[in-house]
């Protein structure tokens, strides 16, 4: 990527973060990106519990703190309290996705804050929007079941969540988005506001698409494994070496492309097959054959012949495929990133291009309380006080 002295887009504005595990992260790792200095605020003295967090949790820090300054301040302290004051002083931006009605005990809950400091931009990432779930704590899968999302993703009758954070990520992408939008109406009426985004109206909006199917179709949506898919062949194969390519024919002229370079004239010349809907409709001898073709031929063929042919297709990766991935390698999509342990791994860069901005590694996932003494230090207190704040009860 073409690196340039111009300034990031977000250069000047300061965040303050108090989040953790996935949702609150991924809205400060948008910014922090995009150029914000952003100072996560972590409580004394050990720090974010995320960092802690064993199974699939232990890649959450890794991947979702960089790009920050780390601060550890006791909250319940006077003196805590008194730092957070100040550094509200200057900040244009405070996100939060504690549990409902923590921010307001701690003495920093939007009403508290807005009229003393109107400039500020407060972002708060919950588990539903106001409604009668309001106070309900939610995660990620919680959502995935009560939306739908579950049923829609595993075969009939086993609900399966989605093998990433899905959820999490989109509802912290939909923050920084309302951030964003924040910022442009304080350019002109001069003031902040509260911006909200939560978990189960996002996966609702997923939603959206099926609820259009049924109300359309006036039938009851199938979970995905057993849908009728727009597209004649548009479905997984079995390979010679027991592996699986995932092979896509969306179009009447890739059927011909897809005939001609796998040397199947016997389907192009057959008028059932010449239009996509008729492929869908002749799908009961259609697959079996193809299946047929596909088991008898190696991995790599399959994969040579659907890239000639210019069709969609896919092996089926594993997240480990990926460090490898020529594509994400030449195309600089991987950030060299350290480990808690000192190693380096390569991590993704936000999939987003904006001219030759190039939002990727500032600064390594900073350790608990690294920039306590730089920045309280800044804001006036003495090592004595820093100590107190930092180290807690």
């Amino acid at each position: 990527m073409t690196q340039t002295n111009q300034p990031l887009p977000l250069a000047g504005l300061k965040v303050l973060e108090f989040t953790h595990a996935v949702l609150g992260p991924t809205c400060g790792l948008l910014l922090a990106d995009f150029g914000a200095e952003v100072i996560k605020i972590e409580p004394a003295p050990d720090g974010d519990p995320t960092r802690r967090l064993r199974g699939f949790g232990m890649g959450f820090a890794p991947y979702l703190f960089r790009n920050r300054k780390s601060v550890t301040i006791d909250l319940k302290s006077e003196l805590g309290k008194v730092a957070v004051e100040r550094l509200l002083e200057s900040a244009d931006i405070l996100i939060e996705n504690f549990g409902p009605g923590t921010m307001d005990r701690l003495g920093f809950g939007y009403d508290a804050l807005a009229e003393r400091y109107p400039q500020l931009i407060y972002c708060s990432l919950k588990g539903f929007l106001p409604g009668p779930y309001e106070k309900r704590i939610a995660l990620d899968e919680i959502v995935q079941m009560m939306s739908g999302l579950a049923y829609m993703t595993g075969p009939p009758g086993q609900p399966l969540r989605a093998g990433a954070s899905v959820i999490d990520m989109m509802t912290g992408i939909y923050g920084a988005v309302g951030i964003l939008l924040a910022l442009r109406d304080r350019d002109q009426s001069g003031h902040g506001q509260l911006v909200r985004s939560a978990l189960f109206e996002t996966a609702a909006s997923l939603m959206g698409q099926h609820m259009a199917y049924s109300a359309v179709s006036q039938t009851e949506v199938p979970p995905m494994p057993a849908r009728i898919s727009a597209w004649g062949i548009y479905h997984q194969f079995q390979v010679a070496n027991g592996e699986i390519v995932f092979v896509g024919v969306t179009s009447d002229k890739q059927w011909k492309r897809f005939c001609t370079v796998f040397e199947r004239a016997d389907l192009l010349q057959d008028q059932r097959l010449a239009t996509n809907n008729g492929r869908v409709s002749e799908q009961s001898w259609l697959l079996p054959q193809l299946r047929m073709m596909f088991g008898a031929m190696q991995k790599e063929w399959v994969i040579a012949l659907c890239e000639q042919a210019g069709l969609p297709f896919s092996p089926v990766a594993q997240p480990e495929d990926l460090f490898d991935d020529p594509q994400l390698n030449l195309g600089n999509s991987l950030l060299q990133t350290l480990l808690p342990d000192g190693r380096e791994t390569k991590l993704p860069r936000l999939p987003v291009r904006v001219g030759e901005h190039d939002f990727g590694m500032r600064e390594q996932v900073p350790t608990v309380g690294k920039d306590n003494h730089t920045i309280l230090s800044e804001l006036g207190f003495t090592p004595q006080e820093i100590a107190e704040m930092t180290h807690g009860a």
